[in-house]
């Protein structure tokens, strides 16, 4: 038996197979083949392979976004088949007797930029198609099913992930995060807390390869994990997961129950979620609505700009699965720890206060436009609020909603039916936002508090740098001064404030948070019940 140490970020006990996490890789090398034959009939199962990929995911959409946003697998399926596509790699293999990953590579290549070259913008758009599919197809050459791959429930370990490479995962397999770095409010350890998984961070390098396929135990609570563990390690464990399952059979009891204090005040409890796949669990632990929705996973999880259709048709299947109750979405976050390759963002000296977020929508405002008409668009089938991230001005709120004038003119134009009161809020995530509370309240129709930010940008502390966490204090007393300050601001002006940072799910502040008069908070939705019963527990 190995017992290795970290922190744990979600508590929980988690009994399983280990397997470790594998980067993709479709690196394509040149090598001269002997028979051309043979490479076409690999070329032929690879194809094979890629459409049955291509046709899983587009059930998967299908079933979680509706047909608008599953048409792109669609398209990909009829583009894998297309003649001059599927001639140009069987003409190098045959003429130049290479292996069939280099001709789909230099087909693709060739493809991409005529395309590309096209000045229709539906053509140009095409480009991203054929490199999709190509990639898929080298992927198909390989080992597996192509790129990483869960085929049963495991405990997912890992140097680390990012957004990017957790978005595509069939999370219903997996049963807990370990990783070797990683610090508490990593994406990882985010993650874990939405997906109400027990998770480890900061094992360092005694996380070992060759521990991959081993029956592995996780302690959430105690941040240790246990590789082949002896009899009577596995036993407790055992008796300690069913104690807790007991526990949380319990809670379920305060479903339908009021977030009230003792003393009648009450406080709205609604989910952040990452996805559309998390919908299950914002109703499954009876969440008054949806408090934070990252509307980034859309872009994270395509290789070019996603269409207003496609949007829609998430916002449209979101809004309709929560049946009336409020889902506060946020509008596109890149930038800092979540990189998408083909925004093609610079290399900056400090992420965190750079290009990111608002900035990049105010800048490039044909991708903000397209986001805002697919959200108002939506907005007619469910209650629907935006909310902007990173606000530092007031000046910035002013040309959001010019924007937004715009948008409501193209879409009256059309008509194009929407929410005529659709509220606005703004994320309050900057000292700056914090001390002009007061302005900002006048232009908007709600704050939500971000707390990550605000303590990182506040306190001057990098939350993703595990060598700093110690120094990462988020009951900081100036923290606690600006929620007040903004909480006090609001009110004065008539609007409601919550918080949707991972403090509010820190069940030591609830009873101070009900003292400053935060009227909603927004946590994981494993963390919804919990938070019930703290409160109704409150005097």
């Amino acid at each position: 038996m190995v017992i290795l140490s970290g922190k744990g970020v979600c508590g929980g006990i988690a009994i399983g197979k280990m397997q470790f996490y594998k980067k993709e890789s479709a690196a394509i090398t040149r090598y001269k083949v002997d028979s051309a034959e043979q490479e076409l009939k690999r070329l032929e199962l690879a194809k094979e392979k890629a459409a049955k990929q291509l046709q899983a995911l587009y059930e998967k959409a299908l079933a979680e976004v509706g047909e608008s946003g599953a048409m792109i697998f669609e398209a990909h399926q009829m583009m894998l088949e297309d003649e001059d596509y599927l001639d140009s790699i069987k003409n190098i293999i045959s003429t130049q007797k290479v292996n069939a990953e280099y001709a789909v590579g230099v087909t693709c290549d060739h493809f991409v930029q005529i395309f590309s070259s096209m000045d229709d913008d539906y053509m140009k758009e095409r480009a991203a198609d054929i490199k999709d599919i190509s990639e898929r197809l080298v992927k198909a050459f390989q080992e597996g099913e192509g790129g990483f791959v869960l085929t049963e429930p495991v405990i997912l370990a890992a140097e680390d992930l990012a957004p990017s490479e957790t978005v595509q995962m069939d999370k219903s397999k997996i049963l807990s995060f370990v990783t070797r770095q990683g610090s508490v409010n990593s994406h990882t350890a985010i993650l874990a807390r939405t997906m109400n998984i027990p998770a480890i961070i900061g094992l360092g390098q005694e996380l070992l390869m060759e521990y991959d396929g081993k029956l592995t135990v996780v302690d959430g609570y105690s941040g240790q994990i246990y590789i082949e563990p002896d009899e009577d390690i596995l036993q407790k464990l055992q008796e300690k997961k069913a104690k807790e399952e007991v526990r949380r059979a319990l809670l379920l009891e305060l479903k339908g129950k009021d977030n009230v204090t003792k003393s009648g005040k009450r406080v709205e409890v609604y989910a952040n979620i990452g996805s559309a796949e998390d919908i299950g669990e914002v109703l499954k632990n009876d969440a008054g609505g949806i408090g934070l929705l990252r509307s980034e996973f859309i872009y994270l999880n395509k290789n070019t700009f996603p269409t207003e259709e496609e949007q829609f048709g998430i916002y449209k299947y979101i809004a309709e699965s929560m049946a009336g109750k409020k889902v506060i979405i946020r509008t596109l976050d890149i930038g800092a720890d979540k990189q998408v390759e083909y925004f093609n963002l610079p290399k900056e000296e400090n992420p965190a206060m750079g290009y990111r977020a608002i900035r990049i929508c105010l800048t490039q405002k044909e991708i903000f436009k397209t986001q805002l008409r697919a959200l108002y668009r939506a907005s007619a089938y469910g209650n629907i609020a935006i909310m902007f991230p990173m606000i530092i001005s007031v000046e910035e709120v002013e040309e959001i909603k010019e924007i937004i004038e715009e948008v409501k003119g193209e879409l009256d134009v059309l008509g194009i039916a929407y929410n005529q009161g659709l509220e606005l809020g703004v994320m309050i995530e900057t000292p700056a936002a914090v001390m002009i509370s007061d302005l900002l309240a006048k232009e908007v129709d709600f704050f939500s508090i971000g707390t990550n930010d605000l303590t990182q940008y506040t306190t001057a502390v990098d939350r993703q740098n595990p060598k700093l966490e110690r120094f990462y204090h988020p009951h900081h007393p100036a923290i606690l001064r600006m929620l007040q300050m903004t909480v006090d601001n609001a009110h004065k002006n008539g609007i409601w404030v919550g918080i949707c940072g991972e403090l509010a799910a820190d069940l030591s502040m609830t009873e101070t948070f009900l003292k400053m008069g935060v009227d909603e908070l927004s946590v994981a939705p494993g963390m919804v019940l919990e938070l019930r019963k703290t409160i109704r527990e409150c005097d």
